[in-house]
C-alpha cells in the first residue's frame, strides 16, 4: 500500500465518521436519544445515571426541585418489581436552545402497589412532555429541567 493510498483511505474513513458524529450530535436525535436512556436508566433503577440527566435548575408544576424528583422517583419504584415504561408516538422539537420529548407513556410492574400506580399513570391520556436544555460547552450535553402533564395530579411535596 502506498502512502497516497493510505492517506485517501484514512481521509474517506475520517469523513464517513464526521458524518456519523454530525448526525448523532442534531439536537433532535440527542433529545430523543436522552429521553430513551432516561426512561431505560428508571426501569434500571439506576439513580445515580438519572440524577446525572436532571439539571439542578429542574422545577416542575407540582413544586418538585431536581432533590425531590429523584427522592419521589426512588420512592415509586422501590416498591415496583420489573418497571417497564412503553413511549407511544414519541415526538421530537428543538426551540430555542430547549427541546422538548412528548409521548404517551404506559408503566407496567408487578409489585404491592402496582396496580394503584400502573392505574393512575396508564389512565392518563394527555401525553407527558420532557423538557431538555442544552449545555453550554458539548452537543451531547441536554439536562431535563421539566416534565410536564396537565392531567396528571400530585400533591405537592413538603418536608
Amino acid at each position: 500500500m502506498s502512502f497516497r493510498t493510505g492517506f485517501y483511505a484514512g481521509l474517506i474513513v475520517a469523513v464517513i465518521w464526521a458524518v456519523w458524529l454530525i448526525r448523532l450530535w442534531q439536537p433532535q436525535r440527542q433529545i430523543a436519544l436522552h429521553s430513551v436512556h432516561l426512561i431505560e436508566e428508571i426501569e434500571q433503577k439506576n439513580w445515580k445515571s438519572v440524577a446525572g440527566r436532571v439539571s439542578p435548575e429542574y422545577q416542575d408544576r407540582w413544586g418538585h426541585d431536581r432533590t425531590i424528583l429523584l427522592e419521589r422517583l426512588r420512592e415509586v419504584f422501590r416498591v415496583l418489581s420489573n418497571p417497564r415504561i412503553e413511549a407511544a408516538q414519541p415526538a421530537v422539537r428543538n426551540e430555542n436552545g430547549r427541546g422538548y420529548w412528548t409521548a404517551k407513556v404506559r408503566l407496567t410492574a408487578s409489585g404491592e402497589f402496582a396496580d394503584y400506580v400502573q392505574s393512575r399513570v396508564n389512565s392518563i391520556e394527555t401525553p407527558f412532555e420532557l423538557e431538555w436544555q442544552a449545555g453550554a460547552t458539548w452537543p451531547w450535553d441536554w439536562k431535563l429541567v421539566s416534565v410536564r402533564n396537565p392531567d396528571l395530579e400530585i400533591r405537592e411535596y413538603s418536608p
